[in-house]
């Protein structure tokens, strides 16, 4: 049976710039369909034109939309029951002034505002110690059960259609995969029709039964996901799966040297939480060593030690030369919007009490935006102005001003889309070799850590499980919880090869 139908569906900004383009597709009921493209491909703005949650100066400009039989237009009222919207981050989807037990209860039906059925709602996606969570608030819990949360909150009414709006972004493999279950097993339970928005080609592969390909407002490919995946014919759809990272990819090996940065027994508690549990740990001259685990195994702690960002820990740090520069995970936040780029690049030589002449701060600031691939003409604009890839080659010049010889990259490239990932993964490589540069980077994508670093450190709990070459970490894993890690890689056969 069919669930959704929708047909010449266009979207555009109240002044009349078009935005989508007459977007046709069907979704069956229990079955999974797919939207994939970078930002700004129109994928988030279909989907919620569907459900009618355009945000303000957007409107559907045509198209009709059925659910279930039934036209929509001009009953949304009636039919807004039809629709449970799951976003991405469920942080800032929950309410934080409001426990668990009001926003569900909120969600619900009248005649269904009860404990009981909030708790049901609860364990029916899988939320251990149910009836305990409903007088929590979400800061007082993780990203997972959070989304968990939202999910529940989506279906609450018992509705036909499905949004997943980058519903694991956010979230860390294992996490991702938990979520994509649920996700699942709601939609064979319920009979659910899912709309899966997603940049990410595993999560599509792996999920969807069909794929849309958006690119500028307008579907540019169209079918089974299997054999899109398998022979894309548009351009556009083949450059996105070229920029996927890669399991068999090998990071340039250089000659390792003396040591750079050396953590002996380093320990750091957050009250009764030990975060970081007696880490050992090395970074030679010449290595890429990336740390990967789950959110809350303490790899971003520590690294915040090695910076010098967090220096309440126990146990012995020793750094050669200049401390390490960091590169923040999202280029959104870690730039001051009143600041041009200039100002942004030069902050740290001025900071760090250089009497450099104007003139000096100029050419400077001219040879990162160079070493970045930056026109030299960005020095005058602001973050506003950049686009999200460009904003994080902001943040790399910024970290590289002080001529560092270690770079500590949390994240660098997991607010970005593919084919702006796959740029940025290339620059790092680049400036790698150019400025001889040794990594430390933080990442809980495998693929990413496989492309870009020499060595890897699995983190459990605080504590190193296995390190050693990614080649052979990856390739034969001695630890449970390494090979638990890269299991929870979406369509993992497809990156691999």
């Amino acid at each position: 049976m069919t669930a959704l139908t929708v047909e010449g569906l266009r979207v555009a900004t109240k002044t009349g710039t078009p935005l989508v383009h007459g977007i046709d597709f069907s979704l069956a009921a229990g079955r999974s369909l797919g939207v994939v493209g970078e930002s700004g491909s129109g994928k988030t703005l279909t989907a919620m034109a569907v459900a009618g949650l355009l945000p303000a100066g957007v409107e559907t400009t045509a198209g009709d939309i059925h659910v279930a039989g039934f036209e929509t237009a001009g009953r949304r009222e009636r039919l807004r029951d039809a629709f449970g919207v799951v976003f991405q981050n469920p942080t800032v989807s929950l309410n934080p002034r409001l426990t668990i037990r009001r926003q569900l209860r909120e969600a619900l039906p009248r005649e269904q505002r009860t404990d009981a059925r909030a708790v049901e709602l609860l364990q029916r996606v899988g939320v251990p110690r149910a009836a305990e969570r409903l007088n929590a608030f979400p800061h007082e819990l993780s990203g997972g059960l959070n989304q968990r949360i939202v999910i529940a909150i989506a279906i609450a009414r018992s509705p036909k259609i499905l949004i997943a709006d980058e519903a694991t972004t956010a979230l860390d493999v294992s996490v991702q995969k938990q979520v994509l279950d649920l996700i699942d097993d709601l939609r064979r339970d319920l009979n659910l029709g899912v709309l899966l928005v997603s940049h990410d080609i595993g999560v599509i592969a792996d999920r969807s039964d069909e794929v849309l390909v958006l690119n500028e407002g307008r579907v540019v490919e169209a079918g089974r996901t299997e054999e899109v995946l398998r022979a894309p014919s548009h351009p556009y759809t083949q450059a996105l799966l070229d920029a996927v990272p890669r399991l068999d990819a090998t990071a340039p090996v250089r000659e390792v040297g003396a040591p750079l940065i050396a953590v002996r027994g380093v320990t750091r508690d957050f009250g009764p939480l030990r975060a970081v549990d007696a880490v050992d740990l090395t970074l030679h001259a010449g290595q890429s060593l990336g740390i990967v685990g789950e959110s809350g195994s303490g790899k971003t702690t520590l690294a915040r030690i090695i910076v010098g960002l967090d220096r309440h820990h126990t146990g012995q740090l020793e750094v050669s030369g200049e401390r390490p520069q960091y590169v923040f995970q999202d280029p959104y936040s870690a730039l001051d919007p009143r600041q041009t780029v200039f100002q942004i690049i030069a902050e740290p030589i001025e900071l760090s009490g250089t009497d450099a002449q104007n003139a000096v701060k100029r050419e400077k600031v001219a040879e990162l935006l160079d070493a970045v691939r930056l026109p030299q003409s960005f020095a005058t604009r602001k973050p506003r102005q950049l686009s999200g890839g460009q904003r994080q080659r902001v943040v790399i010049a910024r970290a590289l001003a002080l001529d560092p010889t270690v770079l500590v990259a949390d994240e660098p490239v997991s607010a970005l889309d593919l084919s702006v990932q796959a740029a940025i993964l290339d620059l790092l490589a680049t400036l790698r070799a150019e400025r001889d540069l040794s990594y430390l980077v933080i990442s809980h994508d495998l693929a990413v850590i496989k492309q870009l670093c020499t060595d890897v450190a699995v983190m459990r709990d605080g504590a190193i499980v296995e390190h050693g070459p990614a080649d052979l970490v990856f390739a034969d894993p001695q630890h449970a919880y390494t090979r638990q890690l890269l299991d929870a890689i979406p369509n993992r056969k497809a990156v691999a090869s």
